[in-house]
């Protein structure tokens, strides 16, 4: 009787092809394998016999793995040998927005509260609703704004999610009009901390470029959020506030006036 698919053992060369990616994005991260281990919900033992060669790598550890990375760890050349997937999680997206596996990245569908600066008031916070959903038509993960005070200005885009660099873009491309979120791996508790580049829309038909810092955090932990304008004496602000606060504390953009 043959093995459940998710315990395919993988070829050597996938399994060495595999064990090069963990290892290279163990360093550039800087993170322990043990912190690996725990985040992909496997034991340290078969994480350590893996990427030592002492055995192969299976189909659920390597999926695991590329959950808790969030990026793909097969070649997409040499695929395991396993019954022929659904479309649904064999979906690719294009290379130009990295060319990642549905199931690679299904971590980061979902709903978010978004929270930023408002370009509008000193010390004012702007918070709606972001959802991160797989786009079938377009082969790869779309966001959309929703709950907005201004909603003519509500953005819609794709995902992008190199491997170079390991972060997350949220690109709008409105007739060549480009908005961009770029927000780092997110925390543990699934939090993406970045910076958003956009138009400010001023007086009369005057735009100007600007950056802010802009966090999402999953609506799971906000089960009742407030949106719009939150200002100083909102019961919500100081929470929203740490938030944004950490987005420089902990180094997850910077900003550089001159």
């Amino acid at each position: 009787m043959s093995a459940p698919a998710a315990e395919v053992d993988l070829s050597q060369d996938q399994s060495r092809a595999i064990a090069a990616a963990v290892r290279e994005e163990l360093a550039r991260r800087r993170i322990s394998r043990q912190r690996l281990a725990d985040d992909a919900r496997i034991s340290i033992s078969t994480l350590e016999k893996a990427l030592a060669g002492r055995r192969p790598f299976t189909l659920a550890t390597t999926i695991r793995l590329e959950e808790a990375l969030g990026r793909r760890l097969r070649d997409p050349a040499r695929p395991a040998s396993r019954p022929a997937a659904s479309s649904t999680t064999s979906a690719l997206a294009p290379d130009d927005l990295g060319a990642y596996a549905r199931l690679a990245v299904g971590w980061l569908e979902g709903e978010y509260l978004t929270i930023r600066p408002s370009f509008e008031g000193v010390d004012v916070i702007f918070a709606y609703r972001t959802e991160i959903v797989w786009d079938e038509t377009a082969s790869a993960l779309a966001f959309r704004e929703t709950a907005r005070e201004d909603s003519a200005f509500t953005q819609q885009g794709l995902v992008s999610l190199p491997t170079q660099s390991g972060m997350i873009y949220l690109v709008t491309n409105s007739h060549g009009q480009y908005r961009l979120g770029v927000f780092s791996h997110p925390t543990i508790k699934g939090e993406l901390y970045g910076l958003l580049t956009t138009l400010y829309a001023g007086t009369g038909s005057h735009l100007t470029p600007s950056s802010a810092a802009v966090a999402l955090l999953p609506l799971r932990a906000w089960p009742d959020p407030d949106y719009g304008k939150i200002t100083p004496s909102h019961p919500r602000h100081a929470a929203y506030r740490s938030h944004l606060d950490r987005i420089v504390d902990q180094g997850f953009a910077r900003f550089l006036a001159r």
